[in-house]
């Protein structure tokens, strides 16, 4: 397989991977561009390698943006902005699990929170949906804290995890 038929490859599994971690096709595929990219690449760069509009490269790159897995670079000499991407593929993976956290999982908590917090008017289905609704709340709290102190731990944390866990 030659660079550019391994680089579409990768490219297009990526994107299709995307949803598995919360984001669109064409997000991921834009990650994936500027995280084998050797240099930053511009908006353009990445509308023309991906073969996406304006509108949508912007608005992804945005939202990449604001999940903290895409930056902005300052290139001198140029007036166009450019992209990159952590390089660091644990790093890159906290970010992702933490902010994943704060989208979807702390939602969650806060709906199980209230639906279990209801007045019990003593009938049985009351009673159960309390009951469960609340053990489903202490065990998303309790995967929530676990993958917390996960993504606390800086260096190797994903390694250090599952090692901790086997032990």
């Amino acid at each position: 397989m030659e660079y550019q038929e391994a680089k579409e490859k990768f490219i297009s599994t990526w994107g299709s991977l995307g949803s598995l971690w919360g984001i669109n096709k064409a997000m991921a595929q834009i990650q994936a561009l500027l995280f084998i990219s050797t240099k930053p690449l511009s908006m353009e760069e990445v509308m023309e390698e991906l073969k996406i509009s304006r509108g949508n490269t912007s608005m992804n790159l945005r939202q990449l943006m604001d999940w903290g897995i895409v930056t902005k670079v300052l290139v001198s000499g140029e007036r166009k902005e450019f992209f990159t991407t952590e390089k660091d593929v644990q790093e890159l993976a906290r970010i992702i699990a933490k902010e994943r956290s704060r989208r979807e999982i702390r939602p969650v908590i806060k709906v199980l929170e209230d639906v279990s917090s209801i007045k019990d008017d003593g009938t049985e289905k009351t009673k159960e949906l309390i009951k469960q609704t609340k053990a489903l709340n202490l065990l998303t709290q309790d995967l929530d804290t676990l993958m917390n102190k996960m993504v606390n731990q800086k260096q190797n944390w994903l390694t250090k995890s599952v090692m901790k866990l086997i032990k």
